[in-house]
């Protein structure tokens, strides 16, 4: 029995009161954060050798289906807003494409070889590094995805809730987290799903930060896209150049990024030594 598919510790959910339900699924969520907690230093193994991929060009991949296919592309989605990363750095691949995103596409988990199609439309290769996503670590999609990568010398990780699973062990870098019985029964998109969504937080925050996307605890690259962000922008302008707001808006719209009416500023006013 896979751990993520044994019996919940709770029973007739139909017959609790909507307050005891609240409290026993919060009660289950505070597991997940401590169980991450205890896995970090793989965590911190595999964000090592993104970085270290990264900077020499390649890219990062992950690989899904269902709501792990959602939530890696939910990541790599939000990263060019946040930190202005090109699009092409991370990319997430759901089983049955962008389609099954909304809508669950039949049986598309089950083919153990398009995943490496669906990769080679994006031109892998060796220098990049592919995460694949999965729960039970049994979906076929993404099993038989890192199993062809490792054959094409691709460096392979895997984001799983079952210990000694198939996908683990085509993971040159696995990450397991086991978070115990779902409150539903199987219900992997709760304990299972928020486990999956801090571990990918902190493998693409982290590595972000360690790319030079960050400055301070600022997001100095993040595109301006709305009214939020170009608040935000100036914000950040007004403390670390210490200009009134109408300088600091001036700038925003003269250069585009708060980066790069920083580096602009201080050296005009030479401050940037």
């Amino acid at each position: 029995m896979k751990l993520t598919e044994s019996d919940s510790l709770y029973s007739d959910l139909e017959k609790m009161e909507v307050s005891d339900l609240l409290f026993n699924i919060n009660r289950e969520d505070q597991k997940v954060a401590l169980t991450v907690q205890k896995i970090i230093p793989a965590i911190e193994n595999l964000v090592k050798v993104i970085v270290k991929k990264m900077q020499k060009g390649g890219r990062l991949f992950y690989i899904g289906a269902g709501t792990s296919g959602r939530l890696g592309i939910v990541d790599a989605s939000e990263l060019p807003p946040t930190f202005g990363a090109d699009p092409t750095w991370v990319t997430g691949l759901i089983a049955g494409g962008d389609q099954a995103i909304r809508k669950a596409v039949e049986f598309a988990e089950d083919d153990s070889e398009q995943a490496y199609k669906d990769l080679l439309q994006h031109g892998i290769t060796d220098k990049d590094v592919v995460i694949g996503i999965a729960a039970s670590g049994t979906t076929p999609y993404v099993v038989g995805g890192l199993r062809q990568c490792r054959n094409h010398h691709i460096t392979t990780a895997c984001i799983t809730c079952n210990n000694a699973s198939p996908l683990e062990k085509q993971a040159d870098y696995p990450i397991v987290a086991p978070v115990g019985p779902e409150f539903v029964t199987g219900s992997t998109r709760m304990k299972a799903g928020t486990a999956q969504k801090l571990i990918l937080n902190m493998i693409s925050t982290t590595v972000m930060i360690k790319l030079g996307r960050v400055k301070g605890n600022k997001m100095v690259d993040m595109q301006l896209s709305n009214n939020k962000l170009l608040d935000r922008g100036i914000r950040m302008l007004k403390e670390e150049l210490k200009v009134t707001e109408k300088e600091a808006e001036k700038l925003l719209n003269e250069y585009g990024s708060v980066r790069k009416a920083v580096a602009v500023f201080k050296k005009e006013t030479g401050k940037d030594s």
